[in-house]
């Protein structure tokens, strides 16, 4: 999968999701967006992004508990890291895609790789 927070903003669409309100501290918002499903959390006031599917058998990822920055799948335990998509604990063994997300005015933007 791949780290789209390393892509040049040039390579990137960033698309509004929802006023920055919306996502108080500790929360997760959940989407899906041009057939990605993506969830964005609000981590000590700082926003990551990931695929919101386990690498491991395709289930939800998203409802998992958070471990500092790792979301722990809630099937089979395994873990990634929300900040870069990698995966840190099997049984998965293939990265979650991650997304650049930032706010701008108020609103939450998410980085998409044009196509």
């Amino acid at each position: 999968m791949f780290n789209y927070t390393t892509f040049e903003d040039s390579k990137l669409e960033f698309v509004e999701i929802a006023p920055a309100s919306e996502l108080p501290n500790g929360e997760r918002l959940f989407l899906e967006l041009e057939g990605r499903a993506i969830v964005i959390f609000n981590i000590a006031d700082q926003l990551f992004a990931v695929g919101d599917i386990c690498t491991h058998d395709d289930g939800p990822l998203g409802d998992g508990d958070l471990e500092g920055y790792n979301i722990v799948c809630p099937r089979h335990g395994a873990e990634f890291d929300v900040r870069t998509g990698k995966v840190m604990q099997m049984p998965a063994v293939v990265d979650i895609p991650a997304y650049p997300v930032k706010t701008v005015d108020g609103m939450i933007q998410l980085g998409i790789p044009k196509e």
